[in-house]
């Protein structure tokens, strides 16, 4: 749901939000104006067709074919807080096991885990639409992304606090790769909780297993 200048991409961010997002999690509209997609019900469009989406004739080959790789909702969190909604995470496992992503280099987040080091990543279910749509800035945050909900303070990052599990990660190395910036980083602690169903992104919407 991200991606990286001088084009910004939407590499780890859902097709339909490739724009530069404003100060409370919108985006930018003609003149400056923050403008939010506001989905009735979280997950969904407000518009039958995104009014700001290229259209599917003009996207490049490379762009509808990651539309159609099913991926995992993620979200990844730093101290200070910070946080972004991710569906490019990779789990490699090994001594040590490590962890890869593609985030946006012009992100709050990734300024927070370059500043920290560190950061967490969450899998998130069907019962976080609305907090992934948020932090992928979708859905309107009044008072900041971490306003609402129940959290857990971890050294790595605020989690959410019914997340199934998340995963504690030491930065090792970032840097460009095609739009995005891909991030590499080792695993430092894993708790998993209770097994529950993934939150899936499927050609710019949220799906669910069942």
């Amino acid at each position: 749901m991200v991606g990286v200048r001088p084009s910004r991409s939407t590499a780890g961010r859902p097709e339909h939000e490739p724009r530069r997002k404003g100060p409370t999690g919108g985006r930018r509209g003609p003149g400056g104006v923050t403008m939010f997609h506001v989905n009735p019900e979280p997950g969904a469009e407000i518009h039958h067709v995104d009014p700001f989406a290229v259209p599917a004739g003009q996207r490049s080959p490379a762009r509808r074919l990651r539309g159609r790789l099913a991926a995992p909702v993620t979200l990844w969190t730093a101290p200070g807080p910070a946080g972004l909604t991710v569906s490019s995470t990779l789990v490699a496992e090994g001594e040590p096991d490590r962890l890869l992503g593609l985030i946006d280099a012009e992100s709050d987040l990734w300024a927070a885990v370059e500043a920290a080091g560190r950061f967490a990543v969450a899998p998130l279910g069907p019962p976080h639409r609305q907090l992934a749509d948020r932090f992928a800035g979708l859905f309107p945050s009044p008072g900041g992304l971490f306003a609402t909900g129940t959290w857990t303070e971890t050294a790595y990052g605020p989690v959410p606090a019914d997340a199934a599990g998340w995963a504690g990660c030491r930065l090792d190395t970032a840097r460009e790769y095609g739009w995005a910036l891909l991030v590499e980083a080792t695993i430092e602690c894993i708790d998993l909780t209770r097994e529950s169903d993934p939150l899936l992104h499927y050609r710019g919407r949220y799906h669910e297993l069942s």
